[in-house]
């Protein structure tokens, strides 16, 4: 056995067995990379290097800023004020509260860009409101934890931007632009979802639609919803980078939230600036962790091997689209979302792009695919959340999100098959 091919046992091996002993990902993917470096005689200050490189970088700012305006507008007042302008969209139609709850999810996510951030925030609003209105529990809580991964796909997602780093080259406007229509995609299925077994359980309609209260919520919301435009706008039309787009809307988001819609004060602002540095050291140590292990995968040729490899199964297109797929939801069940773009976006998408992919679609498959996998047991970070959000076990809130798994994955299949799915509009636009 060659030493590269020893190193690439080590590395991957050590790395499996961590994952199964439930270490911390940041631990695990930094523990093998250091016992692949020793194993191969390497100096180990290439650890402090190449996590220094990782985080090194200007567009990585945007992450931050992006992930501070999420906090602030998901703490500011805006939650209840989106599900309000979705009831006054959808909550006329039967199950008007879980079509509420996706629009919602959609209206949210396009603020915070995150799953996370939206399943515990609407629906710590929206699941005991459900249940108050004769919905059971864990259809409610399904609903709320699938169409939190709308966010995921609706600019201005971090997500994109973590993955526009590890693809290079990648725009992150066209990125932003690729999402909406999937997005709306994924809302449109579950909704039908929805309706389905609404119409089954006979669960109830809201009031009758109102124009009137309709432009009078839209006016409410409009400065939330501003923020977008400011961001997608900003990057797509050429006037400042993403990074700058979104610093810009941390300083709208401070004024909305503690201004216009006066649902924070300055001591507020505070403790959500205290939540930000939590999960932002989170995911930089991710990323800072995931560029070792990047770094191992390069020098070890491990993304020619696998590339090889997978390959040399079928050079059928269409299977093995579906395998990279595969490959992703099985990740996804193991492993959380920022990590799995780091360290599988330079091993697949040369494959994906071998087979007529583009960078663009591949990244939006990705983002779905990691989505469903926050979905999916053992790691599946928005299941706890959500189950303990509706304080319901976990067993039965999969049950109850089976249907709508199937919803998700008739999308990936169209984002995948159908190009023009994800790339109408940058192809439009950009």
């Amino acid at each position: 056995m060659t030493v590269n091919t020893g190193a690439i046992l080590v590395l991957l091996l050590t790395f499996l067995v961590m994952i199964l002993l439930r270490f911390p990902i940041a631990y695990a993917v930094a523990l093998s990379s250091m016992f692949c470096l020793l194993y191969q005689g390497l100096p180990l200050n290439a650890i402090c290097q190449q996590m220094v490189k990782g985080i090194s970088s200007f567009s990585l700012m945007a992450v931050p800023f992006f992930i501070t305006m999420g906090c602030l507008m998901g703490t500011g007042g805006i939650s209840e004020k989106l599900i309000a302008l979705a009831n006054a969209c959808v909550g006329w139609m039967t199950g008007g509260m879980a079509m509420v709850n996706i629009v919602a999810s959609y209206f949210f996510g396009g603020i915070s860009g995150s799953a996370s951030a939206d399943t515990a925030s609407l629906g710590s609003i929206l699941i005991p409101m459900m249940v108050d209105q004769g919905y059971d529990g864990d259809f409610s809580t399904a609903v709320t934890i699938t169409s939190s991964c709308e966010g995921l796909l609706v600019p201005p997602s971090h997500n994109m931007v973590i993955y526009a780093m590890s693809a290079g080259g990648v725009s992150v406007g066209s990125l932003f632009l690729a999402g909406y229509i999937p997005g709306a995609l994924l809302a449109f299925s579950l909704m039908v979802g929805s309706y389905i077994i609404s119409k089954r359980r006979h669960y109830p309609k809201g009031e009758k639609f109102s124009l009137k209260n309709l432009l009078k919520q839209f006016s409410v919301s409009f400065w939330a919803l501003a923020a977008i435009i400011i961001v997608v706008v900003g990057v797509v039309g050429g006037w400042f980078t993403a990074t700058e787009s979104a610093a810009i809307a941390v300083i709208y988001s401070l004024i909305v939230s503690v201004f216009i819609y006066k649902g924070l004060d300055w001591k507020g602002v505070w403790k959500v600036l205290e939540q930000c540095v939590d999960t932002l050291s989170i995911v930089l140590i991710l990323i800072s962790t995931s560029s070792i292990f990047g770094y191992c995968l390069t020098t070890l040729h491990v993304p020619d091997l696998a590339a090889n490899a997978i390959i040399g199964i079928t050079d059928n297109p269409i299977i093995l689209a579906l395998l990279l797929n595969a490959i992703l939801l099985f990740l996804g069940c193991i492993m959380d979302m920022a990590p799995i773009i780091l360290i599988a976006t330079p091993i697949l998408l040369p494959i994906a792009t071998s087979i007529g992919i583009n960078p663009i679609q591949f990244g939006i498959m990705m983002v779905l695919n990691c989505g469903i996998g926050l979905l999916t047991p053992p790691v599946g970070a928005v299941l706890f959340i959500g189950s303990a959000v509706a304080k319901m076990p976990m067993e039965k809130v999969v049950k109850a999100t089976l249907p709508f798994y199937l919803c998700m994955i008739l999308v990936l299949m169209l984002i995948t098959f159908v190009p023009a799915v994800s790339l109408f509009l940058p192809n439009m636009l950009m």
